[in-house]
This record gives C-alpha cells, structure tokens and sequence, in this order.
C-alpha cells in the first residue's frame, strides 16, 4: 500500500456509525461508509470492521490512525468566566493563557469523570468593553474572560477507543460531533441572526445555540428518537425493533400498515405527542440561553428530526420558525474533518503532548492526556 495521505472520521453513534476517510493533499478525494441500523452493540465489532475494510480498500492505505466524534446523553457544557486584574500594562498572550489554564483545572477538578474535547472563548471584556477577538497590543486595567468548556464523559471515550484498539487503530483526536455538525452547517446556510441546531439522536438531543457568528451554548437533553420508538412500543404491545421499523416507514400510511391491529391516526397521535414535547424542551433551553429569546430559528438535524418532517410538520402544534436538514453521512464527517484542519476561530486549540519515540502501545493511551 501506499504512504499514508488520508485522514479517518467515525462518527460513533448509538444507532449507526457514520466515516470518512479524506485525502489530505485533495481534500475533495474522500471516501465513505457507515454500518447498519444498531439497536444495540451486539454487532458494533462486526460493523466497524466491515467500514475499516471498505475504507482501506478504496485509500489503499492501511488505517491505523483515526479522530473520533462522538455525542453522548451524559455529555455536557459549563460555562464559566475568569479575570485578573492589571497596573494599565501591556496584556500579553501568555495572560490569556495562564486564565486558561487556570480555568481548565477547575472543570477539571469538578468534572472528574469527564474530559475536555472543546475549549471555547465566547467573550473578552478588557476594561468593561467586549470583544469576540483579543485586540493586539492592548493595555489595560482589567481583563475578563467568558469561556465554555464542552466536556465528554471519560467512559464514552474508553468505551469506543477500546474498540479501534482491537484492530490496532490509536485515537488522534475528539470532537463533539454535533458540536462539528452546528459549525459547518451555521457556516454553509449563512444563516444570521440567533440560530439553535438542534441535534436529535437515538437516545439524547443536543442543543448547539449561536448570536450570529457565536457560539454560547451547547445542551444536551437526555430525550431522543428512541423515546418515539419506545412509546410506540409499549402502546402497541410489539417490540422495539418492530416499532423501529413502523416508525421510520410511518409515512408509507396504510398500505405499510394494512396488516396491523392499529390505526395511522393511532400511530400519529404517539408520534406528535413526543416530539411536541422535545420541541417544547428544546425551545425552553434556547430561551435561556439566547438574549433576545423570542427571535430565533430552530434547525432540526440528526436520524431522529427525520420523522418530523414531511409527514408531521404540519400535525405539530409547536409556532416557532423550524427548518430542517437532511443529513448525509457525508456531511457528517465533512463536518469533523472541517473541525479538525480548520477551527472554529473561538476555540481554543489543544495540543496532545507527544513523546519524541512512541511505541504503538504508547501512543493509544496519549489522547487529550
């Protein structure tokens, strides 16, 4: 095979594993798989393998190396603000980054069963005025830094590197997959003004709310499409992967259904009486989190916003502007491998520490150490 050009993206779902892999001298040249539906992890060993083998055998590269994005219910952001004061002297980089530092040690100290993946700098405020970037040579009396940590629990992280490890694959980087997903999408819609993604999953939605070009929140409700199935499930008395399958097919209307003891009507009743809520739970979020609360659009996303719509936008009772987007696994890992060669110009980028001579069992326990 060849020497190594192409760099590899899992996106690593509950219900489905998404990856890319991209040439990194033709960004353009890139490659993609994603494995079956997975109500559970049964097959998650089988799954990979089979992405691992169709990847390779289009790169004609060995993959050994990969950057995982993942999402998780547990996942969660703390925002928090720091400041020092100054004599009117110069303020100088390493200022901002002693704040930072010092900040990262107290998430660190009370978010014990999580790690960093993203450090975000939403404001700077230097003698009582704000800035979304550092100003250059500037002096000043005060400084204050409003900073949002977005932090993935420790146990999610082995879990999924513990898998690429069986196939002798080290993790380089993590990456908030709706986090990724937000920023590119914000970036390709131009969209202005408050915009909230909302990124509905199999098990959680997650809640990523920008002021125009900012970022200043990211939620997670532990509420996701597999509540629809699940309540589908226990109405109709069959099992979840029966209701699975009448949920995503649900638009198919009676000749999908013409064998069932149930109505359409039945269906969509249980159907628009959870989302109604999600919605509901989303839009609670964004109001807390946005200044000018009542004016913003809500951008669904994720396998779980798909059954809104088409078919049950128009039942939904929810007034707020939503549009929707229709993702692919395409634009899914676009998104991470846009994250990681070009960040987001608020972000703060960390650097793995990296010995000089790293053994292959050296480096697989190395990430965000």
């Amino acid at each position: 095979m060849s020497n190594k050009n192409f760099q590899t993206f899992f996106d690593c779902g509950y219900s489905k594993i998404r990856a890319g892999t991209f040439d990194g001298n033709e960004p353009n040249k890139a490659f993609f798989s994603e494995s079956k539906f997975l109500s559970n992890h049964v097959d998650l060993d089988l799954e990979i393998q089979k992405i691992i083998t169709s990847l390779e055998k289009n790169t004609n590269e060995y993959i050994n190396e990969v950057n995982l994005m993942i999402d998780s219910p547990s996942m969660t952001s703390v925002g928090m603000a720091v400041s020092k004061n100054f004599d009117g002297s110069e303020l100088k980089q390493e200022d901002i980054q002693f704040l930072i530092q010092e900040a990262k040690q107290q998430i660190l100290k009370y978010y014990k069963d999580k790690n960093i993946v993203h450090i975000i700098i939403d404001n700077y405020k230097i003698d009582n005025i704000e800035y979304t970037i550092l100003p250059k040579e500037t002096q000043c009396n005060s400084i204050s830094i409003d900073i949002l940590f977005i932090c993935m629990p420790k146990a999610i992280i082995e879990y999924f590197k513990n898998f690429f490890f069986k196939f002798n694959i080290s993790v380089n980087q993590i990456i908030c997959s709706s986090y990724a997903k937000s920023m590119n999408y914000k970036d390709n819609l131009s969209l202005d003004g408050n915009t909230s993604f909302v990124d509905v999953g199999y098990n959680k939605t997650s809640i990523t709310s920008f002021v125009k070009d900012r970022i200043v929140s990211l939620d997670v409700l532990p509420i996701g499409g597999s509540h629809i199935t699940k309540d589908i499930s226990k109405v109709l008395k069959i099992n979840l992967d029966q209701s699975e399958n009448i949920k995503l097919n649900s638009e198919k209307g009676l000749n999908f259904l013409k064998d069932k003891s149930f109505s359409l009507e039945l269906l969509h009743k249980i159907i628009v009486a959870r989302t109604e809520e999600l919605l509901e739970l989303s839009s609670k979020s964004i109001k807390s989190n946005l200044i000018n609360s009542d004016q913003y659009k809500m951008v669904l996303m994720g396998d779980g916003s798909r059954i809104v719509d088409n078919t049950y936008v128009n039942l939904i009772s929810f007034a707020k502007d939503i549009d929707f987007l229709d993702e692919t696994t395409q634009d899914v890992c676009n998104s991470g491998f846009k994250l990681g060669i070009n960040p987001n110009k608020q972000e703060v980028v960390v650097i793995p520490k990296k010995q000089t001579k790293q053994g292959f069992f050296e480096k697989i326990f190395l990430f965000f150490k």
